[in-house]
């Protein structure tokens, strides 16, 4: 939980880098908490199958949106690339693949950049 937090307290910060784990548990966290809130938005009845989204569930997406592009931002200087790699997820299923990929790679040992590495791991 702290992971996810820690994400929330950088909500606007888009320089350094971020770890796998960092990442991975914002996702993890932001999943589980889409899925009982779309339960929840079924439940009042405000859930729109044109928009596949309830009242709740679309609050909580604005309200996550700039967190998680900024920790994506971050996990891309990680592995060494630029935040600008973000748009290639715009490019039809092959983007989001790219994109998966870099993001479960390893960081860059030692300082990139962006700045030092998040484990502390020199090389």
């Amino acid at each position: 939980m702290n992971w996810y937090l820690d994400v929330l307290k950088q909500y606007a910060i888009f320089s350094g880098r971020a770890r796998r784990k960092e990442y991975w548990y914002f996702i993890l966290f932001n999943l589980i908490i889409s899925i009982v809130l779309a339960a929840i938005d079924g439940a009042m009845g405000s859930y729109s199958a044109g928009t596949g989204m309830g009242l709740l569930g679309s609050v909580y997406t604005l309200a996550i949106l700039l967190p998680g592009i900024g920790v994506s931002i971050r996990r891309l200087h990680d592995t060494g690339r630029s935040g600008w790699w973000m748009l290639v997820g715009f490019v039809p299923l092959i983007g989001v693949l790219v994109l998966l990929v870099f993001m479960a790679q390893d960081s860059k040992p030692g300082q990139n950049q962006y700045g030092a590495n998040p484990k502390g791991v020199t090389a």
